[in-house]
């Protein structure tokens, strides 16, 4: 795994050791980033279920302004801070290492990020429950302008996003998983 362009371009990044985490491969990540190659640019990134910090270090790398890290796991909240370290990237990133909820309400006043990404584990419906809170809580750091990435498997049901309030902007197939592009849906002024 390696950062792909930008300030850090061709820098290998470590992963965690065993099944905790999947990388995003480099290929799947390449397409995404080409995907938002023009949106990149002096944002606030939120990488959600973050693993090694794969794909916020390949947003700072780019040209975000800012990259949130929220992982849970011990060990790879580390590999994301010495990824950040080796890249030179961690003064422009904060590595939040708790439950996605903790961070969530943590993070509760501050400015809109411009992109959410998420790769929680598969088959949990963790996607779900934070699509959920965000409906629900309609927290400051999510408006009707932030797009909302999910990677999940193949087969992975999204039917219910609309009911929540969200619309799909795009889904991108690849062989076993895809990605899903969501905003809020905008809410009428009273």
């Amino acid at each position: 795994m390696r950062v792909i362009a930008g300030k850090a371009r061709r820098l290998p990044l470590k992963t965690v050791p065993g099944m905790d985490t999947r990388p995003t491969t480099d290929r799947i990540k390449e397409t995404l980033f080409n995907i938002l190659q023009n949106d990149i640019y002096g944002i606030r990134f939120l990488d959600v279920f973050s693993g090694s910090g794969g794909i916020g270090i390949e947003a700072l790398s780019r040209g975000a302004k800012e990259a949130y890290f929220i992982e849970q796991n011990r060990a790879a909240a580390e590999c994301i801070r010495q990824n950040l370290a080796f890249t030179h990237l961690a003064k422009d990133a904060v590595v939040m290492q708790c439950d996605v909820f903790s961070a969530f309400g943590r993070m509760e006043g501050q400015s809109p990020f411009q992109i959410i990404f998420m790769d929680p584990p598969y088959r949990q419906e963790l996607e779900k429950s934070v699509l959920e809170y965000f409906t629900s809580h309609q927290p400051s750091f999510v408006d009707e302008d932030t797009v909302i990435i999910i990677e999940a498997l193949m087969d992975t049901d999204f039917s219910y996003a609309q009911s929540l309030g969200f619309e799909f902007l795009r889904v991108k197939e690849y062989k076993t998983n895809k990605h899903v592009f969501l905003r809020m849906q905008k809410r009428e002024r009273l």
